[in-house]
């Protein structure tokens, strides 16, 4: 029971302790170069940021109130 205890106390401990910090590239390399037709190489923040197409918003329609299914000829009960 103590060992379990303390598994999740030191996983909280070490999932607290993420940085905070601007994004640098690692000692000695660099950010990759402009694209073509770009004054400047696009910043560690716009490199991470995902395009809309990548991601796009959901669109879901909540239902206010329930709705009567219309009849499906495909369910069919078992076959025994």
């Amino acid at each position: 029971m103590k060992r379990a205890a303390l598994l999740i106390a030191g996983s909280l401990a070490l999932a607290a302790c993420g940085q905070r910090n601007e994004l640098e590239p690692a000692p000695g390399r660099a950010l990759p170069p402009a694209p073509y037709g770009a004054s400047e190489p696009p910043s560690s923040s716009q490199l991470l940021a995902v395009d809309p197409q990548a991601a796009p918003e959901r669109s879901v329609e909540l239902r206010s109130e329930s709705e009567e299914r219309e009849d499906d000829p495909f369910d069919l009960p078992p076959e025994g």
